[in-house]
């Protein structure tokens, strides 16, 4: 599958909380998430534009790959997401990682007020997202096999215009704080 996505930064949530309303889209119950991302031992995931992060939720843990972009209007990528069980199971993986010789990045820590939403028979998650070091943010995501890839793109890219955001950023969270941290450091 693949996540077909775009975000863009948010200095007032407000309209969009208004627009998803009057589209119907459902709230969910506010997360806490904390994203630990890693590095490959044998090739930069920064250069081949992958990643890997063990994401947390409570007590609830899943481990994401996401392929490189493959698409110049969204962040369209290759994602395989796969359930950790157990409370210890995401301290577990980490260490088998680093053991493998793969090495920890970063990690963010962001709110998220996530809502679903049905438009033109799609289904669109949104998620406001508050990121510590970086700010608001909303992000649109949808998901498509291949073969309805370039749909996805078109519904999302319409879908979107709807919220009159501007541009997207293209970075991923993890992208701008890096950035972040070599300008500070």
């Amino acid at each position: 599958m693949y996540e077909v996505e775009l975000k863009f930064p948010l200095l007032d949530a407000e309209p969009v909380i208004h627009r998803l309303a009057l589209l119907g889209a459902e709230q969910r119950a506010p997360l806490e998430q904390t994203d630990l991302y890693f590095n490959h031992p044998a090739r930069d995931f920064e250069q081949t534009d992958e990643a890997l992060r063990i994401r947390s939720l409570g007590n609830r843990h899943l481990v994401t790959y996401k392929g490189p972009v493959v698409d110049s209007q969204t962040k369209t990528r290759r994602e395989i997401e796969v359930p950790l069980e157990g409370g210890d199971a995401a301290k577990q993986f980490a260490a088998i990682l680093r053991l493998l010789g793969f090495r920890p990045v970063r990690e963010i820590c962001k709110r998220r007020v996530p809502y679903q939403c049905t438009w033109q028979t799609r289904r669109f998650e949104i998620a406001l997202d508050e990121v510590v070091g970086l700010g608001r943010f909303v992000e649109i995501e949808t998901q498509a096999d291949e073969a309805g890839r370039s749909a996805a793109v078109e519904a999302i890219l319409a879908f979107a215009s709807q919220f009159q955001l501007g541009i997207p950023e293209k970075r991923s969270y993890l992208c701008l704080l890096l950035e972040l941290d070599r300008a500070e450091g």
